[in-house]
C-alpha cells in the first residue's frame, strides 16, 4: 500500500498545485490534462505505434547487449589469458558514452531501427560483462577444484558451476542494462529517429505541446519501473534464497 501510496500522493499535490495555480500549468499542465491527452492519442492509434517501436527496439538491442555480455563476462571469468586479453578493450570503451558514437551509428547502419538496436546493445553489454566477470572471479575456489577433480566438461562446467555461481552478480548488472536501455532508447529517438517514444518526447518540446510531452515522460517512467519488478520477479525465481 505505501508503494502505490507514494506515486499517488506525488499525483494528487501536483495536480493540486497545477489547480490552485502553484505552479504554472503552461509547464506543468495536471496530470488529469495528461491522462486525457493519453487517452485521445491511445483512440487515434498514435501511441500504440510509438510504443510498439520502442519496445523493439529495447527488447532487441537488450539481448543483443545481454547474451554477448554474459558469453565473454564468464570466458573472462574463466579463464585470465581472456581476461588479460580482452579487459584492456572493455575499459578503454566502457567510457566513452554510446550515444557519442550514435552519429556513427547512424552512418553506418542508418535512421532505421538498427542504428538504435546497435546503440543499445552497446549500453548494456559493458554493465553486463563486468558484473558476469566480478561474479565468476568472486565464486569460492572450493567449488572449481571439485568440478575439476570430478572431471566436469567444459558445458557441465559454464552451466553448472560458472553460471549459477556468478548468476547473483550477473543479475545485478542486467537490472542496470535495463535501466541504461531505457536511457539510451529515448535519447537516441530524440538524435535520430522519426518514430518511438523518445522521438515524440523530442517533436512534443520542440512544438510545446507540453502535455504529448509529459505522456512521454511517464510512460517512460512506468516501463523502467514494470521492467524492473519484471526482472527482480525473475531474479527471486531464479535465486530464492536471495
Amino acid at each position: 500500500m505505501l508503494t502505490i501510496a507514494s506515486p499517488l500522493f506525488l499525483l494528487l499535490l501536483w495536480e493540486f498545485m497545477s489547480r490552485t495555480g502553484m505552479i504554472d500549468i503552461r509547464f506543468f499542465p495536471p496530470p488529469s490534462a495528461i491522462v486525457n491527452t493519453f487517452c485521445g492519442m491511445i483512440s487515434s492509434g498514435e501511441m500504440a505505434s510509438h510504443i510498439g517501436v520502442s519496445l523493439y527496439r529495447i527488447f532487441v538491442g537488450f539481448l543483443a547487449g545481454v547474451i554477448p555480455g554474459i558469453i565473454v563476462g564468464l570466458l573472462m571469468g574463466l579463464y585470465s589469458p581472456i581476461r588479460h586479453f580482452v579487459s584492456p578493450i572493455v575499459m578503454a570503451l566502457m567510457p566513452i558514452p554510446t550515444l557519442a558514437l550514435l552519429p556513427i551509428m547512424i552512418i553506418l547502419f542508418g535512421i532505421g531501427d538498427l542504428s538504435k538496436v546497435v546503440t543499445i546493445a552497446g549500453s548494456v553489454f559493458f554493465p553486463v560483462v563486468i558484473n558476469t566477470a566480478a561474479g565468476v572471479i568472486n565464486i569460492d575456489s572450493i567449488y572449481l577444484d571439485v568440478a575439476k577433480n570430478y572431471g566436469a566438461g567444459r558445458v557441465n562446467f559454464f552451466l553448472k558451476i560458472a553460471l549459477p555461481g556468478a548468476m547473483p552478480v550477473m543479475l545485478e548488472g542486467i537490472q542496470m542494462g535495463q535501466a541504461i536501455a531505457l536511457l539510451t532508447i529515448v535519447a537516441a529517438e530524440m538524435m535520430g529517429a522519426t518514430s518511438g517514444i523518445g522521438y515524440l518526447i523530442w517533436t512534443s518540446y520542440k512544438a510545446f505541446l507540453l502535455q504529448e510531452m509529459y505522456v512521454g515522460l511517464i510512460l517512460i517512467s512506468f516501463f523502467g519501473y514494470l521492467f524492473s519488478l519484471l526482472l527482480r520477479g525473475i531474479q527471486k525465481k531464479i535465486l530464492p534464497w536471495r
